[in-house]
């Protein structure tokens, strides 16, 4: 099988699009240059079909899986509470609103962290901190106090911080720019999945008559397979395409020029460009995903958390109550998996975000409006289906319309120092003595969708305006495909910095 075709070859046949990585389209891709050769090359799309086919088969289910287990992790505390951990470990007052705010301040003060997956290598990486969360989650399941309870909530909030936020940034590294949504999607549905079963599952966990407490039997159950899970994320979670288990030699090299033809280089681990994380810091567009992160965070950290309490005080039994919760956030696993699909496809990312923050924003209007027991329900699932896909569409974005590894990795460090202070106040919206409507806390959650939509709105006109300002500097994507056709027609050379993403003529940002 042939891995490249030359200039002359790959000008004879339509191929797959270059433009849908910059966000628009074309029949014919330009010609990518290959590391230490003086010919711009093309890459063979059949071999690279297969190279995308096999990383998702092996890598996204994997990573996917692992956040899946995390979140179990996280949020079964809520879970645990209904089965008696509030009476043995006297968590009276807002002890148990702590319990969850404690989580999230490791959640900020880490995640610097999130620039390991380029430092370290990412099999070594995940593993320690799979193994770290894994064990504290287990050992939950012998605590003796609040303040004890508090301290395991920090740890296993640090070793989450270290995971599932930098998870986007590292699939970064696999795939192109127009791919990177859906697999993001796909991964962050992990979240609304694992919320589907959770209430079966703790249900089915705690619901015979074990010899300890059932909510000690529930974190142990729960946190035992991700220790497991730590193994395996050593032996198969591979550090880069080259060095993918599951790739042969062809689609090895296959996967190399892919990442050229994204940054103008191969990937390797190190070699972090500390000037260009300094200009990602300062971009003021990583600040507008930042603040839409924390507005979407506030709802995010504490639906989960206080979905069963919610139902419980509609009036439902605590095992209805567990049971009740699955139906929307099913709802929600499968908005998160087709919503970021539809924003690769179309390069519409900002539009996609519109529909699904005001969503999201109704769905609190009528919790926190309404009283009849049907529309809070409806009103949950309205929520959970804004929620949830709002995250899975705005962590792409920011990986979208950074150029570089380096900055990709500082927009995403930026995203989560500010995205997860909004948990610290989503933790604190329903305390007990609100109950059974919480209308303070729903109407705040309302408040944050609606400023995401401005937010978002006020990103994508700025965006709009870039791409002019690049329009007007190199000639428009048409203009430039014109001037490239009538290069190859004359016999002369294409510039191969022309196929580069890394900020080059071709990169426009996606709207």
């Amino acid at each position: 099988m042939r891995l490249f075709k030359s200039n002359t070859e790959a000008t004879q046949e339509p191929d797959l699009d270059l433009a849908a990585e910059t966000g628009h389209v074309e029949k014919n891709p330009l010609p990518v240059h290959n590391e230490g050769t003086a010919q711009p090359l093309s890459i063979d799309h059949h071999l690279e079909r297969q190279v995308v086919r096999k990383l998702d088969i092996n890598l996204v289910p994997l990573v996917m899986a692992l956040y899946l287990l995390a979140f179990l992790d996280r949020s079964n505390i809520g879970n645990a509470r209904i089965a008696g951990m509030s009476d043995d470990l006297n968590l009276i007052g807002d002890r148990y609103d702590w319990l969850l705010t404690i989580f999230y301040i490791p959640y900020i003060v880490f995640e610097f962290l999130g620039i390991m997956w380029k430092v370290v290598p990412p099999h070594i990486w995940a593993t320690f901190v799979v193994f770290l969360w894994g064990l504290v989650s287990s050992l939950q399941a012998v605590v003796q106090s609040w303040g004890g309870e508090m301290a395991l909530r920090f740890i296993m909030g640090a070793a989450e911080a270290a995971y599932g936020p930098g998870i986007p940034y590292l699939l970064s590294f696999f795939y192109l720019r127009h791919e990177l949504g859906f697999r993001c999607g796909v991964f962050l549905s992990a979240a609304p999945l694992a919320n589907t079963f959770a209430g079966a599952l703790a249900y089915g966990i705690t619901s015979g008559h074990p010899s300890i407490a059932k909510w000690r039997v529930l974190f142990l159950v729960e946190g035992l397979p991700t220790i497991i899970m730590a193994a395996v994320a050593f032996f198969y979670l591979p550090d880069s395409p080259e060095k993918a288990k599951f790739l042969d030699e062809d689609e090895k090299r296959g996967a190399m020029a892919r990442s050229v033809r994204q940054a103008g280089t191969s990937r390797r681990i190190g070699g972090v460009d500390w000037k260009d994380f300094g200009r990602g810091l300062i971009d003021i567009k990583a600040w507008f995903t930042g603040l839409m992160y924390f507005s979407c965070n506030v709802s995010f950290a504490s639906l989960p958390v206080f979905l069963p309490t919610i139902l419980s005080e509609m009036g439902f039994s605590d095992v209805a109550a567990q049971g009740l919760t699955a139906p929307p956030f099913f709802l929600s696993f499968l908005v998160t998996l087709v919503t970021p699909y539809i924003a690769d496809r179309t390069q519409q990312r900002g539009l996609m975000l519109i529909v699904l923050t005001i969503i999201g924003g109704v769905g609190y209007v009528i919790l926190a409006t309404a009283e009849s027991v049907g529309a809070r329900y409806f009103g949950v699932f309205m929520a959970a289906g804004g929620i949830f896909p709002s995250i899975a569409n705005i962590l792409p974005w920011v990986l979208n319309n950074q150029g570089s590894d380096t900055r990709r990795g500082a927009g995403i460090v930026l995203l989560n120092v500010i995205g997860q202070c909004g948990p610290l106040l989503g933790t604190r919206l329903y305390p007990a003595r609100e109950g059974p409507f919480y209308v303070k806390g729903q109407s705040i959650c309302a408040a944050f969708m609606f400023f995401t939509t401005l937010l978002v709105i006020g990103l994508r006109t700025l965006l709009v305006w870039e791409n002019k300002q690049l329009d007007k500097k190199y000639g428009t994507i048409e203009e430039q495909k014109a001037r490239l056709s009538e290069a190859e027609r004359r016999g002369e050379e294409a510039d191969p910095v022309l196929a580069v993403e890394n900020y080059g003529p071709m990169f426009r940002y996606v709207l």
